[in-house]
């Protein structure tokens, strides 16, 4: 496959129409992922829009979304292949007369008796693709080691078939909310991104963007009160996702301008602990 990207702008442009908002950083690290072949590793807080990146680059080179998500237990049957066990055995079966082990035993470790899964998915695919490796440090260290060949050669060895070579280098997306350190290894083989909570300027475009029927001057006020509430030590600061909750919230309220009292009645969809929620009620109290 060719270059998806000419330029960081051409990046930018194509993740804004689909409604994507990237700056210069999210773009220019995507645009040299692409040229120089590598992975990237999208670190950062639950919510800023770290999966919805890998899809947005998807959606806008109009390639094929392949999700890997991860968790504790993880292996190699869910994650790169496994052999369909049931079928091997009605060959098995089917050729128990044959005088020759090595014939049948040639036939059953054949690609129609493999199941692919998201790695190899992506790696045997002949039209192009996004590869997401959601959520890649909710696995154990060990199975780290699986992705390693994948995202340094885009290979996988199979034992019994040899090495599969991609037959075109997916865009590889790998996102971490930073619940425990990633091996120097994984790190090395991939080009690191950091997602942050967006300025305030940003998230009210975000918000002008995302939510059809809101003012610009709702927007507004709905960023600047964001802003004051992730200020404040919270057991989970507000997601970008659920400010667009919040923001069509207020919408589908009639909600034109937003006074305390009516922030603080909808604060359980920006907020998911009571305790956040009570701290957010008393700032917007004392701003008020």
């Amino acid at each position: 496959m060719g270059e998806r990207f000419e330029s960081v702008q051409q990046v930018r442009d194509g993740l804004k129409a689909v409604n994507y908002l990237a700056d210069d950083g999210i773009a220019g690290v995507a645009f040299l992922a692409d040229r120089l072949g590598k992975p990237i590793l999208v670190e950062g807080p639950a919510g800023t829009g770290k999966t919805q990146l890998a899809k947005s680059i998807a959606e806008a080179t109009g390639s094929r979304l392949i999700r890997l998500q991860c968790y504790e237990g993880l292996d190699e049957s869910k994650a790169l292949y496994e052999w369909n066990y049931k079928k091997q055995l009605l060959r098995i079966q089917a050729d128990r007369n044959s005088d020759s082990w090595n014939d049948i035993h040639d036939d059953i470790f054949g690609n129609d008796f493999l199941l692919t899964r998201p790695l190899l998915e992506a790696i045997t695919a002949e039209d192009p693709v996004v590869l997401l490796i959601d959520e890649v440090d909710r696995v154990e260290v060990e199975t780290e080691a699986l992705l390693l060949e994948i995202l340094s050669e885009y290979q996988v060895s199979i034992p019994e078939l040899g090495t599969i070579t991609a037959k075109q280098i997916p865009m590889v997306f790998l996102t971490s909310n930073n619940t425990r350190e990633l091996s120097e290894a994984l790190k090395r083989r991939c080009l690191y991104l950091h997602v942050d909570y967006p300025d305030m300027a940003r998230e009210k475009e975000i918000v002008l963007t995302k939510v059809p029927g809101v003012t610009e001057n709702l927007a507004d006020q709905i960023a600047r009160i964001v802003r004051s509430i992730r200020q404040l030590d919270l057991k989970k600061a507000p997601s970008v996702s659920e400010t667009i909750d919040w923001a069509r919230t207020l919408v589908l309220l009639g909600i034109t301008n937003i006074d305390a009292q009516q922030a603080k009645e909808t604060l359980h969809v920006l907020l998911k602990y009571q305790t956040d929620i009570a701290k957010a009620a008393k700032e917007l109290s004392v701003d008020k």
